[in-house]
């Protein structure tokens, strides 16, 4: 099944099965956060640049945690590219912020 969000700039944004499964097998902890990585995309604390025209939207989910939703917004087919968690927000940091 196919989820979607719509993202901080009003784009509908995918994140169907065969995006989600890999992501939980990697990061086991996302296993019961598919809203959240939903809620990220709709409403990040920031948007920072990822590679290749990917998008980053961050926000913090415990302390000293923050949920990484990479996606594309570009051309026809705006999905989720992967979601990780990540407590290297001094990584984060040097990244350009876009929103």
């Amino acid at each position: 099944m196919t989820e979607t969000a719509l993202s901080h700039n009003g784009i509908l944004i995918r994140l169907p099965d065969e995006r989600w499964q890999p992501i939980i097998q990697r990061h086991t902890v996302l296993t019961d956060k598919k809203q959240l990585v939903l809620n990220t995309l709709s409403n990040p604390t920031r948007i920072l640049e990822g590679n290749d025209g990917a998008l980053l939207a961050i926000q913090q989910f415990e302390p000293a945690r923050w949920l990484v939703v990479a996606y594309r917004e570009e051309g026809d087919d705006e999905f989720v590219i992967t979601a990780f968690p990540t407590r290297r927000i001094n990584f984060l940091n040097r990244r350009r912020q876009i929103w």
